[in-house]
């Protein structure tokens, strides 16, 4: 029988990752995941727990928050990203939504988008309507609103201006912080269509979310960090059915938590 292919390399690879913050701060420690090709992984957990930290350190923004990897490493595909500054994360294809939207409020709609590119260089202007007009197509609101100042935006159109911004520089693997943070329950629910939307087109995500429910519903996988740990991690239909989950996330009464629930993982 012919030798089977081998399986294709994970597009984001984190293994064994510590980080600090200042010299004794230890925020994440022997942090280890993949999120594959067209893949969606969720990271759920408390305030505190390192989720937007790994998302930091995974984009190159890190050291903007005066934190710095002390061990492990983070690869996409071929190229080394621990230790690199976020124009080298974007360039590789990884690009994040930073939790609180973080627009430029005295920007235009459309000057955001089109500084959603700027790390990638000189661009042509077919590219770069064409990026817009993928925007315009997952986000028509802000087709409606393209020479607004960003800041006189509602919470649910700026969410959607960071993520249309995010996707002119057409990323591979989309970083989202909190996406559904502070937004009505029928802007989460589109945001949540989004994201999938965006998945289908063959973006992979790494979604850190305190909204378990969205979360869990959209990934493939997930993984509960609990002071910078990580503590649980399996299938997000398996994780949505322990008992653990259910109470410490999903807000259901249950019974006692099961022994295997305790450590990682529950295949």
């Amino acid at each position: 029988m012919p030798a089977s292919p081998p399986a294709e390399e994970p597009a984001l690879h984190v293994e064994e990752l510590d980080v600090t913050y200042g010299r004794a701060l230890s925020a994440l420690r022997s942090v280890s995941l993949t999120v594959p090709h067209g893949g969606v992984v969720a990271l759920l957990g408390a305030n505190g727990a390192g989720k937007s930290t790994l998302l930091r350190a995974v984009s190159g923004t890190l050291r903007l928050h005066r934190g710095a990897i002390t061990g492990g490493r983070i690869r996409y595909g071929d190229t080394a990203l621990d230790g690199r500054d976020p124009v080298a994360a974007v360039r590789a294809g990884v690009v994040q939504v930073p939790e609180g939207r973080r627009v430029f409020a005295g920007l235009t709609v459309d000057e955001n988008l089109r500084s959603g590119g700027l790390g990638l260089g000189r661009r042509s202007p077919a590219l770069v309507r064409a990026g817009r007009e993928r925007v315009f197509a997952f986000f028509p609101r802000l087709a409606e609103r393209t020479h607004q100042a960003a800041g006189l935006l509602s919470g649910g159109e700026q969410q959607m201006l960071a993520i249309g911004r995010a996707l002119m520089a057409a990323p591979r693997l989309l970083l989202l912080d909190e996406p559904s943070l502070g937004l009505a329950p029928l802007m989460v629910h589109r945001i949540a269509e989004v994201v999938r939307e965006i998945n289908a087109q063959g973006t992979a995500v790494l979604l850190v979310e305190q909204n378990a429910g969205m979360a869990l519903s959209l990934a493939d996988h997930a993984h509960v960090l609990e002071v910078g740990e990580v503590r649980l991690s399996g299938p997000a239909g398996e994780l949505a059915r322990t008992d653990a989950v259910r109470r410490l996330y999903l807000g259901e009464e249950t019974g006692t938590d099961r022994p295997s629930d305790a450590g990682q993982g529950v295949a």
